[in-house]
């Protein structure tokens, strides 16, 4: 069996989590690691990951791992943005390795930065390998799936999907990222500076509704905290009552005024039921719940690496989840 080589950049807790799980799986190996934080410098991976050394250096420079390592493949989970995550993906794109990535906007790029969008583009076709950023959300449970159940409908109307999670059990940096904590002043500063949202709802509207043969003529982003009602206390924090426990956000896609697509996203620590349900409106009507919800640490972790074999296989281009062959588990 031949072994999937790859190099991994940006080794913070997410891409250590899957240098662990990819250490977990047979077929595939990390053999480089490539971080800008010179405390992580020089570190052993293994060691990293809580097992054994493995001697994989987390190193600085890309140009100097690609070349001595020769990876099939390259998996960036850096940042959320595409404004900021272009310029890597050029360089990894120019060393001529395709990738995925756990950029959020990059999942569906095209109607929210379409320059950039078309500059990948054109450089992957270039280079003749594939770009995918991809995830559990954005990248599945509100994007792919709502959308690949739709194939049994001869008529969709609306697709309307809710993700709600007990957030205590998710990694602190998740925590962080949703307001847990927060006094309401300070949550509504970090919301007004654009630091404190959940990244992608746009972007899986987007891909539904492009799909869907929708044309969306506006869409809305709607987020407001979630109020402890009482002291929360966990092993990693306590939240008084009256301050943030996290993040209720609202997206909604309209078409001829009326809403077509609606993506509830709340996360919370304490959230009395986690659940992901997806309910399509139409011929028939489909109502699915995944009871529990899905673990957003572990799925983000394991569509990235499921997802390696079909962007091997992709055709030049920068893809969505919607352009590739189906993703699936693999060993």
């Amino acid at each position: 069996m031949q072994v999937i080589k790859i190099v991994q950049i940006g080794m913070g807790p997410l891409g250590v989590k899957i240098a662990k799980m990819i250490a977990e799986r047979k077929g595939i190996q990390t053999v480089a690691a490539v971080d800008i934080n010179p405390a992580l410098q020089g570190q052993d991976l293994g060691e990293l990951c809580d097992e054994n050394a493995n001697q994989v250096l987390i190193e600085s420079d890309l140009t100097a791992a690609v070349q001595r390592t020769k990876p099939d493949i390259a998996v960036l989970t850096t940042v959320s943005d595409v404004q900021r995550i272009s310029n890597q993906v050029k360089s990894i794109v120019e060393l001529g390795l395709p990738l995925v990535s756990t950029c959020e906007e990059l999942s569906h790029p095209w109607e929210e930065a379409p320059t950039l969008a078309r500059q990948m583009d054109d450089l992957a076709k270039a280079h003749g390998v594939a770009i995918l950023g991809t995830g559990v959300n954005p990248g599945f449970l509100m994007d792919a799936l709502p959308t690949f159940l739709t194939a049994v409908n001869q008529e969709v109307t609306q697709v309307t999907v809710k993700r709600y999670q007990d957030a205590q059990f998710r990694r602190i940096p998740f925590q962080q990222k949703i307001g847990a904590g927060l006094s309401l002043e300070a949550f509504e500063g970090k919301k007004a500076a654009g630091t404190l949202r959940h990244v992608g709802l746009t972007e899986s509207m987007q891909m539904i509704a492009k799909r869907m043969g929708w044309d969306l003529e506006k869409t809305e982003d709607v987020i407001s905290p979630v109020v402890a009602k009482a002291e929360i206390r966990t092993a990693a924090m306590n939240i008084p009552a009256g301050h943030a426990a996290g993040v209720r956000q609202v997206g909604r896609g309209f078409v001829g005024g009326e809403v077509k697509i609606e993506l509830q996203f709340q996360a919370a620590v304490g959230e009395p039921e986690s659940y992901d349900e997806i309910i399509i409106s139409g011929q028939p009507n489909i109502q699915s719940r995944i009871v529990g919800g899905v673990n957003g640490d572990i799925a983000t972790g394991a569509i990235t690496i499921n997802a390696i074999p079909r962007v091997l296989e992709a055709s030049p281009g920068l893809k969505t989840m919607m352009e590739i062959s189906p993703v699936s588990f693999f060993s």
